[in-house]
């Protein structure tokens, strides 16, 4: 909750008037609690995950000609049933799990500074705290990721989320409630580790699951803004762990390959490329 009673006597203790953004901000939010703008965490997590897999899902049932040339799995389709399925699922984690996990927490979240107050963040701020954040969640997640396809790793845990071997939008949060909990640190460690304002950690709670979608579609379409991105996994990298399944020792990577080229975790991904391309080459 905010500690001012109007607008006027925000601006006299920032000096100087706000900002369109920051009056927008102090409407929304001078009389909620920071507990319940921290809860906006998971209204967002469960929107994100119910709308941004959406055209994947689209493209997929309504089997376009077109598109179909982008899929990385062409020979595997997910019915209407199925997605329904994994996202009752996930959702129901995301209620168990996830939802109580959000309670627990926020003694935590304001013990280490993450706010709700004036003055909001600049653009530079967020930026640069959002690219932080992607780089620790990267680089944390590709261990633990690593831990997970040991064979106690896979056999209790992981297993259930390599259950589709062509992964789809709604299946990228698919996974064990222990999974979710282990692989939550890194999502949570930026944050923990760099302070934000609450509105940073919102955004950065919907961009790093639209990247896990987007990495899980099952689609590697030449237009998307991600390729321009450097390092960046993107569908078909991704695809190929899913595909190689329990055995794989490759592409463990979240977001960025570095990890993978450094630690020698994608030589099974760049032979299978090689042997594709010289299939091609026929």
């Amino acid at each position: 909750m905010l500690p001012y009673q109007t607008l006027e006597e925000a601006a006299l203790v920032l000096g100087r008037n706000l900002t369109l953004a920051e009056k927008l901000w102090y409407n929304y939010s001078a009389d909620k609690s920071d507990f319940l703008l921290y809860g906006h965490n998971i209204f967002f997590l469960c929107l994100v995950f119910s709308l941004a897999p959406l055209p994947y899902a689209f493209i997929e049932l309504s089997k376009f000609e077109y598109m179909a040339k982008f899929k990385v799995q062409t020979k595997i389709n997910i019915s209407f049933s199925g997605m329904f399925k994994c996202y009752k699922a996930v959702m129901k984690k995301f209620i168990v799990v996830v939802g109580p996990l959000q309670i627990i927490s926020f003694p935590t979240v304001k013990w280490v500074g993450i706010h709700t107050s004036l003055p909001l963040p600049s653009f530079w701020e967020i930026s640069s705290q959002l690219v932080v954040y992607f780089l620790i969640e990267d680089y944390t997640n590709y261990w633990l990721h690593r831990l997970l396809h040991s064979k106690w790793g896979y056999e209790k845990i992981h297993y259930m989320h390599h259950e589709y071997s062509a992964p789809f939008g709604f299946a990228a949060p698919y996974a064990h409630w222990a999974e979710i909990l282990i692989l939550g640190i890194p999502t949570f460690l930026g944050p923990l580790m760099i302070p934000c304002h609450i509105i940073t950690l919102c955004l950065w709670t919907i961009l790093r699951h639209v990247e896990a979608i987007q990495t899980h579609s099952g689609y590697e379409f030449p237009w998307s803004p991600t390729r321009f991105i450097p390092f960046y996994v993107g569908a078909e990298y991704h695809d190929y762990h899913h595909y190689v399944g329990g055995q794989s020792q490759s592409n463990f990577a979240s977001v960025f390959t570095y990890c993978d080229r450094i630690y020698g975790t994608d030589r099974g991904y760049r032979h299978h490329k090689q042997a594709l391309n010289k299939l091609k080459g026929m």
